[in-house]
């Protein structure tokens, strides 16, 4: 979920001044404004990330006269790409439009403009790993970087060769083999270039012979397909099949979306040869059955934690809720404990149950934090000890895994373990963040913050923290694996994987990397996309989006996204998987249950890998009939969606639905 920061609690403000909300009447303490209306310009149309813009606010009464009354503060959105200070410079740090203003006199006023990319900085070329025959042609994949290796598409890519005799190069990265020998490929972007080397061998194939894994598959199943040359040799294939329905990768990798017959085809040179595969529905489809409700209509629900007979749920809130499932069907109240917190964000225990951590955002006092709750009752947690020492900023997420708490400190952007063998000392014993240009300290009147980095979530896993690191992406740490000599008190990096989310999703969206789950090879990295200005009370409904990607980690050192997992109609949020399966809150798609077994690439959605879904939307809701489904976890062969509208959904997934003679050939 967002974090309440500064930035985004000014955005929230203009909205609801904007929308009359505080209509009801000027403050009797407050002096009366004779502003009418307030007109801001931004001192340039476009700018560059990394630039600063100056903001100019000039206030007028109802006959167009100046007033000289001085901005109370001013704002600019979405959060995540652009700051702004008390004195109206506004510092970017990503692509996109960016709505700026000032409130003076109590009235807002806004302009936009659009943010540019910054110039390329890098090329990486993808090497080919075997030797290219002459006449054989086959496509090389570049990728370009701006200065904080957020990739960057769209751009043009000057492609040449040092040696035409050996291979030739097209505009789109197509290399051909001519004669036998080595060329240089070189790839420019701007003042950027790299190059790698291809070789090229004379053609000597007299036949292909193309196998395949299996006859017959089911859409969504990866299979493998291999060439061999006559006489044997080890050089570069060209794939490609027949169809719109499914798609096969340069390694030989084939998946479909669709049912049907397909025709995959290995090229080399002027050799091919071709084998044909059927594909059948995956047809997975069960129905799901509600058992138990906790339904929520004056509270907004934030996250769950279900462990032994009890569910710990916390708000969008002063106060988190505990229910006794033992009875699943009829969940009964145990306690409410009131909290110092506008938000009362994650919820977990040890993995013995006999510690509650929560994070806390927005108390009265400034000091948020995470506190300790003894368990030893589960039905009443009993307050332990609290840590704010260097995160009364806010904590956003929060893992715990042993004796030690890795959470998202909102200030500073940075990860920090606490650790708590000493529960009643809990004490910071390491912190960690990403460093690059583009951050930046903004000075305002409630102190310094910082802009241009934001962690969000994190994961914890046989020694490898895993961090969903918004515009920094997926961040890989080994805290005790062993690989770069790492420790829960010594963090250090492993590997980073970028994702552009302007790309993605376009201007005008709060839009980062939210979410991570490591689940055998995989893992599981969600976004999450909100409007550049929204406020998450209102009752008023809101548009979100946003994909879950697939990570392969089986190189540890070279993250690649495999596949995605986008529903149309949703935002994803949080997950869940175990068992080879995903439960998911998809926030306005409900709740999805996913199958993610095998190997996985392409879209997982398209290929018919969805279990069942939940529609959680409620007429007797905070937001009636508006599913908002945040998170989602399996226990004792019941799944417990939470919704952040509706409350606790505790289902049964069923049979599977008879969708008629759809089996998969050979079954």
């Amino acid at each position: 979920m967002f974090s309440l920061t500064r930035s985004l609690l000014v955005i929230i403000a203009v909205t609801l001044l904007s929308l009359n909300v505080f209509a009801q009447g000027p403050n009797p303490a407050a002096p009366a404004s004779a502003v009418t209306n307030v007109q801001v310009t931004a001192s340039v149309k476009e700018a560059e990330v990394g630039q600063q813009v100056k903001l100019t606010a000039v206030a007028t009464d109802a006959a167009g006269n100046v007033v000289k009354e001085q901005p109370s503060t001013y704002f600019a959105g979405p959060f995540d790409i652009a700051a702004v200070d008390d004195d109206g410079n506004v510092k970017l740090f990503g692509v996109g439009q960016v709505t700026v203003g000032a409130i003076v006199g109590g009235k807002p006023g806004f302009t936009t403009f659009m943010v540019k990319a910054p110039s390329v900085k890098t090329v990486e070329i993808a090497p080919l790993k075997t030797p290219l025959v002459v006449g054989g042609s086959v496509p090389l994949e570049a990728v370009t970087r701006i200065l904080n290796g957020l990739p960057r598409t769209g751009v043009q890519i000057d492609w040449t060769t040092d040696n035409a005799k050996v291979a030739t190069v097209d505009a789109g990265g197509v290399v051909t083999g001519v004669g036998p020998g080595k060329a240089t490929i070189t790839a420019k972007s701007g003042t950027a270039s790299t190059t790698t080397t291809i070789t090229v061998i004379k053609h000597s194939l007299r036949s292909l012979l193309v196998t395949a894994g299996a006859k017959t598959a089911r859409t969504g199943d990866v299979i493998r397909f291999a060439a061999k040359g006559d006489p044997a040799s080890d050089v570069t294939t060209r794939w490609s099949v027949s169809g719109s329905g499914a798609t096969i990768d340069q390694d030989g990798g084939f998946v479909a979306t669709m049912p049907g017959t397909y025709i995959v085809t290995a090229s080399s040179g002027n050799v091919a040869s071709s084998a044909s595969i059927v594909v059948a529905p995956r047809n997975l489809e069960r129905e799901l059955t509600v058992v138990g409700r906790v339904p929520f209509k004056e509270f907004q629900g934030a996250e769950q934690w279900i462990i032994g007979n009890y569910a710990y749920y916390s708000t969008i809130a002063d106060r988190f809720f505990v229910y006794d499932i033992s009875d699943p069907a009829n969940p009964k109240l145990t306690d409410t404990i009131k909290v110092d917190a506008r938000l009362i964000n994650d919820i977990s225990t040890t993995a013995d149950g006999k510690i509650l951590v929560i994070s806390r955002e927005g108390a009265s006092n400034r000091k948020n934090g995470i506190a300790f709750y003894d368990t030893s009752d589960p039905a009443h947690p009993k307050l332990i000890s609290e840590y704010t020492a260097t995160v009364t900023g806010g904590v956003h997420s929060a893992f715990v895994h042993d004796h030690y708490v890795y959470l998202t400190d909102d200030a500073t952007g940075s990860m920090r373990v606490i650790d708590f063998a000493d529960v009643k000392n809990p004490k910071e014993v390491a912190r960690w963040q990403t460093e690059h240009p583009m951050v930046s300290t903004i000075r305002t009147k409630e102190g310094d913050h910082i802009a241009g980095r934001y962690i969000h979530d994190l994961q914890v896993k046989d020694g490898l923290a895993y961090l969903a690191y918004w515009h920094d992406g997926l961040v890989i740490l080994d805290v005790g694996a062993g690989i770069k000599g790492g420790s829960p008190e010594n963090p250090k990096l492993v590997s980073q994987l970028y994702f552009n989310h302007n790309e993605l999703y376009g201007n005008g969206w709060l839009a980062g990397t939210h979410s991570v789950f490591r689940y055998r090879n995989y893992v599981f990295v969600g976004d999450e996309v909100f409007p550049a200005i929204f406020d998450i009370k209102s009752p008023k409904r809101f548009p979100v989006r946003g994909i879950i990607h697939v990570v392969d980690v089986s190189d540890i050192n070279s993250p690649r996204k495999v596949a995605e997992y986008p529903v149309p109609e949703g935002a994803a949020h949080n997950m869940w998987v175990e068992n080879d399966v995903m439960y998911v809150g998809y926030y306005s798609g409900g709740g999805r249950v996913v199958d993610v077994s095998g190997e996985l690439r392409g879209d997982l959605y398209q290929q018919g890998r969805e279990i069942a879904r939940i529609w959680t939307g409620d007429a007797d809701a905070f937001r009636p009939n508006i599913p908002f489904t945040w998170g989602a976890q399996p226990h004792n062969g019941l799944i417990y969606f939470n919704d952040i509208h509706s409350g606790l959904w505790i289902v049964k997934l069923g049979e599977k639905i008879d969708r008629g003679s759809t089996t998969s050939p050979g079954q």
